[in-house]
């Protein structure tokens, strides 16, 4: 006879069903598991035998075969072997049961207690769409799982809270609904922080308003690292179907922090400048998602940024373009998305202190150039808007008035948020950063003057089209903050103002 219980596979973020069949045989006792495990599914064996002994239940002296299907797609990671030991004791007579209807994920302790799993979000969602209505998973899943509408998610400590359960004896009861409560949210850094930087505050609150990439120059100590820590603070609060991606992004990570419904902070990711290429776009032979997914709809700093590898900054450049990060080995092709804000700083020269109004540079011309080198072209000409971070004086530093709060600053964001979002209804589009070629110039009207400015400017520092079309996009947003329909020569003025700080130090 054999027996089934119903499980959940990942593949990058998709799910995918899994059918766990359990056969007992006469012949010598032996405990085969088939259907493309990987290492970590193998040893589940001796994970389930250990469990089912310490909990009191027979393991059979037979031979067991355990096959996992679909059997052509690699199966990977300790998540499979709750269901083989259901399927396990059903095959015994143990467990007599109607399981038809449920989903098991989780990983067994040799005493039967469960650990939480990665990707349970995902494997939710997925079996609510093939109609499954009960689901059982690690008791620090349940909460993330119980996001799915229309599926009953069983929080498990261990394999006799379960059976006892399925046997009706003493039932468990299901995960609470999510209610988001902003109350358990935790304070952000507030720009109220930061002394003077009029500027690049005004900067930020562009970008913030339209999505836009921002590139810091400045020298050490001038704020540039405090400043974007801050930025999160003054962008829109997350949709819930953007709490709902980012959080399934690092479900299947394994990052997301135990007893955690949803996330719904946007990121703030700071990867360190030894990062490899794979560790910003994700890998691995199943893959996973690197750092640049996991900004999803958040902001993806990176600090000193000539410090990065050539190759991990060039990894940068279609994402920003597309959105989408794609991941190509041997077993498949996954994508994830990478809809993020990328906010960069860096030092103008290596010593830090090229330009800098009161200390030398030590730095020779040629060194200087080699270190502005390190970022290309091609990687610039996708950053909107570029800052200069001046050294903060001793008066702005000495001064008690308080400074504008992350508060009120959101506000104004939020206000040309809302006017997007009415602009952008049922497009898919949420910012100004995201308006495709072929909605550019209708949503981008110019008045006259501005457009004589544009042209001018275009002419005068050899914009690429690309260049173009974002001054365009940042001009929009700054037209938004003023709340006017069409782009004036003011708003082109100041975005035009953003693009010319590479024409400064890149061709010196």
């Amino acid at each position: 006879m054999v027996s089934k219980a119903f499980s959940m596979g990942l593949f990058g973020m998709h799910a995918f069903k899994v059918e766990v069949e359990c056969d007992l045989s006469a012949g010598l006792p032996a405990f085969d598991l088939v259907g493309l495990p990987d290492a970590a599914v193998k040893e589940s064996r001796n994970r389930v035998r250990a469990a089912l002994k310490n909990c009191g239940f027979d393991f059979p002296v037979s031979r067991i075969t355990m096959n996992l299907a679909p059997a052509d797609v690699r199966k990977e990671g300790p998540v499979y072997d709750l269901p083989l030991l259901i399927a396990l004791l059903k095959a015994t007579g143990q467990l007599n049961v109607n399981t038809d209807d449920c989903i098991f994920a989780g990983e067994l302790s040799l005493s039967g207690a469960l650990h939480p799993v990665r990707g349970v979000l995902s494997m939710a969602i997925e079996a609510g769409k093939l109609g499954y209505t009960r689901m059982f998973v690690p008791a620090e899943n349940a909460y993330e799982a119980a996001v799915v509408t229309g599926l009953s998610v069983y929080p498990v400590p261990d394999v006799f809270t379960l059976i006892d359960h399925l046997r009706g004896t003493k039932p468990i009861l299901p995960a609470a609904p999510y209610h988001s409560d902003p109350k358990n949210q935790p304070p952000l850094p507030d720009f109220a922080d930061v002394k003077g930087q009029a500027q690049a505050k005004r900067a930020l609150e562009i970008a913030a308003s339209g999505g836009h990439n921002v590139l810091l120059i400045g020298s050490p100590g001038s704020g540039k690292s405090m400043l974007a820590k801050r930025l999160p603070s003054i962008l829109p609060q997350m949709r819930f179907e953007e709490m709902i991606e980012t959080t399934e992004i690092h479900s299947v990570a394994g990052l997301l922090p135990s007893n955690t419904a949803l996330i719904e902070t946007r990121p703030f990711r700071s990867p360190h400048h030894t990062i490899s290429g794979p560790g910003l776009s994700g890998g691995g032979s199943i893959p996973r998602p690197g750092e640049i997914s996991l900004a999803h709809n958040g902001v993806l700093f990176l600090d000193e940024l000539p410090e990065f590898s050539r190759s991990s900054m060039e990894t940068l450049r279609q994402p920003l373009e597309d959105g989408v990060v794609t991941v190509s080995r041997v077993n498949g092709t996954v994508a994830f998305p990478c809809k993020f804000m990328l906010v960069a700083a860096m030092n103008p020269c290596p010593c830090g202190y090229y330009g800098h109004p009161t200390r030398p540079c030590t730095c020779s011309e040629t060194a200087v150039a080699r270190y502005l080198g390190r970022v290309s072209g091609p990687l610039l000409d996708r950053i909107d808007l570029h800052i200069e971070v001046p050294p903060v004086d001793f008066r702005d530093l000495s001064n008690t008035a308080k400074e504008e709060s992350s508060a009120s600053i959101k506000a104004r964001v939020d206000a040309a948020r809302d006017i997007q979002n009415e602009r952008f209804a049922n497009t898919g589009i949420t910012c100004n950063a995201q308006i495709p070629p072929e909605m550019l110039h209708e949503v981008c009207r110019t008045a006259p003057a501005a457009d004589a400015l544009l042209k001018n400017a275009f002419e005068k520092f050899g914009l690429s089209a690309r260049a173009y079309d974002r001054v365009l996009k940042v001009s929009r947003t700054i037209a938004d903050l003023d709340n006017s329909c069409d782009i004036e020569a003011r708003h082109a003025a100041e975005a035009v103002r953003y693009r010319t700080l590479d024409r400064k130090y890149w061709t010196r």
